[in-house]
């Protein structure tokens, strides 16, 4: 009983040791996520108070790089290569600095390096991705609680918001959406591709729906790839014809298909391509 009782008092005294006190951050973490035109924007970054402190030229200095948040370096992903403030920038995520020239003045980066607690302790200046020199305005109140916004929001562009005490500075990009939608434009107005003819017609023998169908799809993909064969193609049409009773148009696949796999040497093809004209008698 006394082993039980200080096996009992143990673990009461190991619960008590692990508990933490749960309290609010200083700095609240907030999470944007944005779609301009047809790209996705997230920003990640922690959001500091005023507190009755003067935050620009006494609690950032001058002439300073500032993390743009608080704790861990603010953070924005693009989803797509995107324009920003005329400097081409590749998809990706990236930390966003700020470079705190004057009251006027300031310079919004983007450093390839994310994984920084606040400013680096070595700024590395080949890190810098694209740099915006910004004319900051004084807004008419105080921003007690710092926010990072996307608005003016159209389909190609939109414009990035620094807000917090009394300063507002914007930094414009623009995204790829016409190019995205001129590219889907074409693909859907040139009707489907190779591979949707085939995947809908190795789909339809496979679930026992229209062979013919079938037939006339997986001769399409073969046909629209014939100046690059594909034997994985061939071999599926000559599955279709066998299926459709077409076993000599099968035979002629199956050989052409196993010709193309030898001289990629693809030995699951061979051998798949070798089983079926062993079983239609052509071997």
């Amino acid at each position: 009983m006394k082993k039980l009782l200080l096996l009992f008092m143990a673990f009461a005294t190991i619960s008590v040791v692990s508990a933490q006190v749960e309290t609010p951050a200083p700095s609240p973490s907030a999470k944007l996520e944005q779609k301009v035109g047809l790209t996705d924007i997230t920003i990640e970054y922690s959001r500091p108070g005023v507190k009755g402190r003067t935050i620009f030229g006494e609690l950032e200095p001058w002439g300073t790089i500032w993390r743009t948040g608080a704790n861990k370096n603010t953070t924005i992903t693009f989803s797509d290569d995107i324009t920003f403030a005329g400097t081409e920038v590749k998809a990706g995520t990236y930390a966003i600095y700020t470079r705190l020239n004057s009251a006027t003045n300031w310079d919004v980066i983007l450093y390839s390096d994310t994984n920084n607690w606040g400013t680096p302790q070595n700024w590395e200046e080949s890190k810098v991705v694209a740099s915006a020199q910004v004319e900051v305005e004084e807004i008419p109140f105080n921003v007690e609680t710092f926010a990072i916004d996307i608005n003016h929001i159209k389909n190609d562009s939109a414009i990035l918001e620094l807000i917090w005490e009394k300063s507002y500075a914007a930094v414009p990009f623009t995204v790829p959406t016409d190019a995205k939608v001129s590219k889907s434009i074409e693909a859907v107005m040139g009707g489907p591709s190779a591979q949707d003819y085939f995947a809908s017609a190795v789909y339809y023998l496979e679930s026992g729906k229209d062979i013919e169908k079938a037939v006339k799809w997986v001769d399409k993909a073969v046909e629209m790839t014939s100046k690059n064969p594909r034997f994985w193609f061939i071999h599926q049409q000559a599955l279709i014809h066998a299926k459709a009773g077409d076993k000599k148009g099968a035979i002629e696949a199956a050989k052409s298909s196993l010709e193309l796999a030898k001289k990629q040497n693809y030995a699951p093809y061979i051998k798949k391509n070798e089983d079926v004209l062993k079983e239609w008698g052509a071997l």
